[in-house]
């Protein structure tokens, strides 16, 4: 099943792109409902590029709403964006049966599956959250021609404790965040993508670390991309450091920010 849109803000476009997506559905790794979303040709001679949001986000804002998504498709690309469990339109379990420590990895391994996507067939990228799940996806066997892992540090990937503390304070003070503080903003940026904070927190309960040794063995072409103020999830330089074969690009903005500028589709545009 398939449904094609346009996003826009009243009558006018949210980018400088025709932004007509797609939305499907497939089987998450436990048989959950998940939805992903495409954009650019859909034929042979496209190559797919996955692209995974970050927390509290979804594929359209990270993807869609700035322009990124529209540029890869400009260049012939196939833009294959899923909503990670428990955001936009993918499952939201209340159950925490529904989570495990890798459902993000495995549920977007299994889509991988179920459209047929060979090893070394695609590429595979992500934003903060979606970097990471990336990561694990490669830790699990995701086999990539090209990867990019945007918005993230190399703290980020090894021990996320920090980041999970704090996004527990979010969720579990909503409403009482002093105006303007880092949780006040997160918790305004979870309001406009309509996030679900009670399964969101159990999301929270299931992030693995992934083992240091493991980056050393992903040895396929990585972009590192980050804002020049962003060190939300630790250092981008040391994580690029710490692969074989990466590239680091830094472009300006933090961690809210970059994502949003036209330097980040560039650079991505660029890479993939």
């Amino acid at each position: 099943m398939s449904t094609s849109r346009s996003w826009t803000a009243g009558s006018r476009p949210l980018a400088n792109f025709p932004t007509e997506t797609t939305t499907h559905h497939f089987e998450g790794a436990d048989g959950a409902r998940m939805a992903w979303h495409a954009m650019g040709p859909d034929d042979a001679g496209a190559r797919p590029v996955m692209l995974i949001h970050g927390l509290f986000s979804n594929a359209f804002t990270n993807w869609v709403r700035y322009g990124h998504a529209a540029k890869l498709a400009a260049k012939g690309r196939r833009v294959i964006m899923p909503d990670l469990r428990a955001h936009g339109e993918s499952a939201k379990p209340h159950d925490p049966a529904g989570y495990s420590h890798d459902i993000l990895a495995d549920d977007n391994l299994a889509l991988i599956a179920q459209l047929g996507l060979t090893d070394g067939g695609y590429d595979l990228g992500g934003y903060s959250l979606g970097a990471r799940t990336a990561a694990r996806m490669l830790a699990r066997g995701a086999r990539p021609g090209k990867a990019m892992l945007a918005g993230s540090g190399l703290e980020g990937l090894l021990d996320l404790r920090g980041r999970v503390d704090f996004f527990r304070r979010v969720l579990e003070g909503a409403g009482t965040h002093p105006k303007f503080s880092s949780e006040w903003m997160a918790e305004g940026f979870l309001k406009t993508t309509g996030g679900d904070a009670k399964a969101l927190l159990l999301l929270l309960d299931h992030f693995p670390a992934i083992p240091c040794a493991a980056l050393a063995e992903f040895d396929l072409p990585i972009l590192v991309l980050a804002g020049a103020d962003d060190r939300d999830n630790g250092s981008p330089r040391a994580l690029a450091d710490a692969l074989p074969n990466a590239a680091f690009v830094e472009i300006p903005g933090n961690h809210m920010s970059a994502v949003t500028l036209p330097e980040f589709g560039g650079a991505l545009t660029d890479w993939f």
